[in-house]
């Protein structure tokens, strides 16, 4: 399985972020990234004029990330060790895309909607964010999520000034294996003040 999951890390997962709508340059915040199963496919598919910006509570896992980044030579890894919180310690519009996959379950629902107002904050206009919503009851039911369903997360997603975008389905990474999932975009409602 380590085989397919760094195939997944440099091609698969590298095509299928490309796939959901992440474009060379940009720069992505990849929330709760633990070693890197999602960060380093997304500075793949960003380019070395990207940035992705890998938060984690976890300097261990953070730890690991560099390892791989430093024997990939992937110099637009920026890891960042967080004290568990939801505020994110970036500029106001200052991100492209926040990866929110695989974690969500974890927060409560007041800590959810504090992290999509700040999702909202740092995201630019045309911003986005996409959700791997694990742990749904329709899909191995865990932690805070155990008795949502797919549609309560997304109407939370809804309620905060984000507009879903589109479904994408294929092959994820969760937990060191390779498994058939959904992620779901949400683009970020822009309210013009003037």
């Amino acid at each position: 399985m380590i085989d397919a999951i760094i195939k997944w890390e440099r091609e698969d997962g590298v095509r299928f972020l490309k796939r959901t709508g992440i474009k060379t340059g940009q720069t992505v915040l990849d929330f709760g990234a633990r070693v890197g199963h999602y960060s380093i496919p997304a500075a793949f598919a960003v380019g070395p004029e990207g940035q992705v910006y890998a938060i984690d509570r976890e300097q261990r896992d953070l730890n690991q990330l560099v390892r791989k980044t430093e024997a990939l030579n992937l110099k637009n890894i920026k890891p960042v060790q967080t004290k568990g919180h939801v505020i994110l310690d970036f500029d106001d519009a200052s991100i492209d895309v926040i990866l929110l996959y695989d974690v969500l379950h974890y927060l409560d629902k007041e800590k959810r909607k504090m992290l999509y107002r700040e999702a909202y904050r740092v995201l630019k206009v045309d911003g986005w964010i996409s959700v791997y919503p694990k742990h749904v009851i329709e899909d191995a039911p865990a932690d805070q999520f155990r008795d949502l369903h797919w549609d309560d997360v997304k109407n939370e997603i809804l309620n905060q000034n984000f507009q879903f975008q589109g479904k994408f389905c294929n092959t994820l990474s969760h937990d060191d294996f390779l498994i058939q999932g959904c992620v779901f975009n949400f683009f970020k409602i822009y309210h013009d003040t003037h």
